[in-house]
């Protein structure tokens, strides 16, 4: 009987949908990509800070990039003082917040973040309720060379990371010249509150798609509707076809250089002074990249770029990975966005009653790290230490406990085995975590003075190329004996410290 109450006792392990648990491979691999991309962020100038998790709702908003109200995607729940707080969706919002509360910040404020966000969204393959964002933001510069940087710094965050030219491309595109396209094709871009009209932000819903639906779908979003495979129909703008062959002539301009698609986009919105404002800080933009040396290879002007829909003003920018990639079951892999941002110079206005010019980009960590994972770019160990020491006599375990503690103050990380089994079950453990090194000392080698260091790196690679024993046995040496004495320093040359 009381075994049966025992078991009624227990709790199932599950985690809530869109959450995951993150292991020591994945950690130690995001920690190295963070440190790299941190080192680019801190060269440009730009200084961390830390914001809470939760901030009041009113606070953060109605700006999802997403959505049209904050209140659609979030997490939130009333306070001990019957106040709604929610947990951030992004870092923006409470970098708004942050602006405003404390005047006295040097202008430009020039930051970067890292932080967790949440989303209350149907999760997906690889879209989760909880992710990373690594962010960098300026506040309080209305300069294109603020926007030009941010396409900079995201060009040598990405070879800094390892990737070519021609293996990303950064594509930059205007609000301003979408909200002319809009204009022309008779659609009030914003009302008399500046809020986008609901036929404007049907119109650009529509638009960034295109990837999705191609132009065809693209244009009954834009006329009376569409029906999906499911039998779901979404209602459409509504607008004539004479603005939706606007709108199609503007997603089809293209060229060789950013050049020739800024004098098309020129030609298109001559007519309306809004449209004519976003090419011309475009092209302000792209002279700043050409002075610098980033080309069309890396930075494109897309005029299919949309990004978010209450949330920019100016620039926006997305960043896609153009090299091919294919999962573990060899079919073809597509990354959305893995850098994403623009210029969004009203979010601060709603504290301080004034626009505040501010521009940035947030960097998908996860996507990229998948990406990179699959591409084999990732090179981080699964594990901290460099070095297992084995325990094959119980009766050394003072000796060895001496070794670990000297190896660690030498600056070597460095473990030693806790377990139990014999050297085989503790190789094994050390293959398990890639641990580099494995020292071992058994009585006859502490009679002796001696340790065996075992390269298991080296073990692990010839494992994967030689199939026969024979062969196995001339390869070149994976362990080397040498005297206690001399262990830090042989360690040392084989880890190439």
């Amino acid at each position: 009987m009381a075994t049966e109450e025992k078991k009624q006792e227990t709790v199932k392990p599950r985690l809530l949908k869109g959450f995951r648990d993150i292991f020591s491979a994945e950690y130690l691999a995001r920690r190295w990509m963070v440190e790299t991309v941190r080192k680019v962020y801190e060269r440009y100038g730009f200084v961390p800070i830390e914001t809470p998790a939760l901030e009041y709702v009113d606070v953060i908003g109605k700006y999802l990039p997403d959505c049209d109200k904050a209140e659609e995607g979030i997490f939130a729940f009333r306070d001990s003082d019957q106040s709604w707080v929610a947990l951030r969706y992004d870092l923006t919002a409470p970098l708004s917040r942050l602006v405003a509360q404390y005047p006295n910040l040097p202008h430009p404020f020039r930051r970067y973040q890292l932080g967790l966000v949440w989303r209350d969204e149907k999760p997906g393959l690889g879209r989760f309720r909880e992710f990373y964002q690594f962010d960098i933001d300026t506040v309080g510069s209305a300069s294109m060379a603020a926007d030009a940087e941010v396409c900079m710094v995201i060009c040598d965050a990405l070879q800094a990371l390892g990737f070519a030219k021609g293996e990303y491309l950064v594509k930059i595109n205007n609000r301003k010249v979408l909200n002319g396209v809009l204009e022309l094709a008779g659609i009030p871009p914003v009302d008399d509150k500046g809020e986008f009209t609901a036929q404007a932000l049907t119109t650009l819903r529509a638009v960034d798609k295109l990837d999705r639906l191609g132009f065809k779908g693209v244009a009954e979003l834009l006329g009376p509707g569409r029906r999906d495979e499911s039998g779901d129909f979404t209602r459409g703008a509504g607008l004539t076809a004479e603005a939706i062959a606007l709108i199609e002539k503007y997603l089809g301009i293209s060229g060789k250089g950013r050049e020739e698609v800024l004098r098309s986009l020129a030609e298109l919105v001559a007519t309306s002074p809004m449209g004519q404002e976003g090419v011309a800080e475009l092209r302000e933009m792209c002279e700043l990249l050409s002075a610098v040396g980033y080309d069309s290879t890396q930075v494109t002007v897309d005029p299919t770029v949309v990004r978010g829909l209450s949330y920019y003003t100016g620039p926006v920018f997305e960043t896609v990975l153009t090299v091919p990639c294919r999962d573990e079951h060899g079919e073809p892999r597509q990354f959305g966005s893995i850098f994403g941002g623009g210029r969004y110079d009203s979010l601060v206005e709603r504290f301080l009653g004034e626009k505040m010019p501010a521009t940035g980009v947030s960097c998908g960590l996860d996507r990229l790290l998948e990406a990179m994972r699959l591409l084999g770019r990732i090179k981080t160990p699964k594990a901290t230490s460099q070095v297992l020491i084995t325990t094959m006599d119980k009766s050394l375990m003072a000796h060895y406990q001496k070794i670990t503690h000297d190896l660690r103050r030498a600056g070597i990380a460095c473990e030693m085995f806790l377990g139990q089994g014999n050297i085989k079950k503790q190789l094994k453990y050390a293959d398990q975590w890639d641990i580099p090194l494995a020292i071992i000392i058994g009585s006859n080698e502490m009679a002796r003075q001696e340790v065996t260091i075992k390269d298991l790196r080296k073990g692990r690679e010839l494992a994967s190329k030689i199939e026969d024993r024979e062969t196995w046995k001339k390869a070149e040496q994976i362990q080397v004996t040498v005297p206690l004495s001399d262990i830090f320093s042989k360690v040392q040359e084989m880890l190439k410290i």
